[in-house]
């Protein structure tokens, strides 16, 4: 029940360009290539267009 509360929130956030986490731009995160480390130490997949996700455990 709680995920259901939480995940339009997170993904709003997302599609906002934002971290789930601390609600920072991740324009202006650390990047790594195509990876983008926040500074909560959260790690994302920067897909092109301003679009970011969540990175996969394989990525990180």
């Amino acid at each position: 029940m709680f995920k259901n509360l939480i995940a339009p929130v997170q993904a709003w956030l997302l599609s906002q360009g934002k971290c789930v986490g601390c609600g920072m731009v991740l324009a202006k995160a650390k990047r790594d290539g195509n990876r983008v480390v926040c500074k909560c130490k959260r790690v994302y997949v920067d897909e092109g267009n301003g679009k970011f996700r969540r990175a996969k455990l394989e990525e990180v």
